[in-house]
């Protein structure tokens, strides 16, 4: 049921980014999935280390041939997390989408492509308890196989940095905070692999 919300919330999403880059001549549509590792949160009132677990991500981005050797795109990536309270001791769920726009540069030697990608943007933080939109960046290292001229293999190494506000009550239900943010600067990494189809 959780994915289903946030993949309505990313299709509706990509709806608009598909209308927006259409007026473009040429673009590529690029869809990824892989695993997301975060910071850890902490118990509200023990303060004690709550390890966030690491999450299956999936990943839809649209781009768009800027100049020879670079790319504007824009990305949106849905991660699940479970993060266990010390006060109930029940699992409960962190979801997250982040929506960014990046600007990629290509290095090319023949078929295969090295990238790297800088991008700022929001991310969407779900704790099923209460929501929250912050501030987020992204960087990312990559590889592109060419097999033709639309279509591509890719691979990626990317760092999340969201800024966070520590004393909210993401966390919190009926006057039980189940953790915290464990300081202002929230982060994750995700590794990926994905297809990139050019129409």
């Amino acid at each position: 049921m959780i994915y289903q919300r946030l993949l309505k919330k990313v299709l509706a999403l990509y709806l608009t980014i598909f209308s927006f880059t259409a007026m473009a001549t040429e673009f590529e549509v690029s869809t990824f999935l892989g695993q997301m590792y975060s910071s850890d949160l902490i118990g509200a009132s023990t303060e004690n280390a709550l390890s966030v677990d690491a999450g299956g991500n999936f990943g839809i981005a649209v781009a768009w041939q800027d100049s020879p050797n670079g790319q504007g795109q824009i990305m949106l990536n849905v991660v699940s997390h479970d993060f266990k309270s010390d006060v109930t001791e029940q699992n409960y769920a962190l979801d997250i989408m982040y929506a960014h726009f990046n600007g990629i540069a290509q290095f090319r030697q023949q078929s295969y492509v090295t990238t790297v990608s800088l991008g700022l943007g929001g991310a969407y933080f779900d704790s099923n308890v209460n929501e929250e939109l912050y501030p987020s960046a992204t960087v990312a290292f990559g590889t592109r196989y060419e097999f033709s001229d639309r279509v591509a293999i890719i691979t990626e190494l990317r760092g999340y940095a969201t800024l966070v506000d520590d004393d909210d009550n993401m966390f919190c239900e009926n006057e039980i905070c189940h953790a915290q943010f464990e300081d202002s600067l929230w982060m994750e990494s995700n590794i990926s692999i994905g297809l990139a189809i050019k129409f």
